[in-house]
C-alpha cells in the first residue's frame, strides 16, 4: 500500500486504525487514504451514510473506510491528472462533432 503523503510503499497489506507510515510517520487509517474520498463532494466522501470527519489526515474511526489500493489516495483528490483526463474527456466528446 502506497502512504498518501510521502507515496513510499508502507509494506501493508491490510490497515488498523493505529498504522502509520514507516516512513514518514503519517496516520494512514484517514480520509485521505480511503477510496471513498473525493475532494469536491459533500464532506468530501462519496459514502453518503459516512460521518462528518473534519481532519482528514488524521487517524478516525469510520466504519466505512476503504484503503485505496489504485494509488497514493489523492487520485481522486483533482489535481493536475484529473484535470488533464477531463480536459481529454470533454474534448474527445465534441471532436468530430461535424456540426448540426
Amino acid at each position: 500500500m502506497i502512504c498518501w503523503k510521502c507515496h513510499e510503499d508502507t509494506g501493508l497489506i491490510s490497515l488498523a486504525r493505529t498504522d502509520e507510515c514507516p516512513s514518514c510517520h503519517a496516520d494512514l487509517h484517514v480520509c485521505r487514504m480511503c477510496d471513498f474520498y473525493e475532494r469536491g463532494a459533500h464532506n468530501d466522501c462519496r459514502e453518503p451514510s459516512a460521518e462528518f470527519t473534519s481532519d482528514k489526515e488524521r487517524a478516525n474511526f469510520c466504519d466505512f473506510f476503504r484503503p485505496c489500493l489504485k494509488s497514493s489516495g489523492a487520485g481522486k483528490s483533482g489535481g493536475a491528472d484529473g484535470k488533464a483526463q477531463a480536459r481529454s474527456a470533454f474534448d474527445a466528446l465534441f471532436s468530430g462533432s461535424g456540426g448540426l
